[in-house]
């Protein structure tokens, strides 16, 4: 008997803004200073909630947001707060 597997789409599990909240927490959390690892989850779930809204809301374009937010890319502090922003979240300092 052969074991049937799909592949996990995190996106099909970020259906709330709770949901996109939560995985971002979880990524800043265990992601400690991949950059990397954290734009690229910021990426899932700009995906999620739609490339082309967020591109209008921070101004950038969709290529560039795909870009930056890939595995491969390296986004600016300030793409990544417009990001945040867009998405309704902000970036608050915890103590390490």
């Amino acid at each position: 008997m052969t074991t049937k597997t799909t592949q996990f789409d995190v996106q099909a599990h970020l259906q709330t803004d709770e949901d996109c909240r939560l995985f971002l927490e979880a990524v800043f959390e265990d992601g400690g200073d991949d950059v990397s690892y954290i734009a690229q989850a910021i990426g899932e779930v700009v995906r999620a909630r739609g490339m082309m809204q967020l591109a209008r809301e921070t101004g950038l374009s969709r290529e560039s947001l795909y870009r930056a937010l890939s595995a491969e890319g390296n986004p600016s502090f300030a793409t990544v707060l417009k990001v945040m922003h867009a998405l309704g979240m902000q970036l608050t300092p915890t103590a390490a």
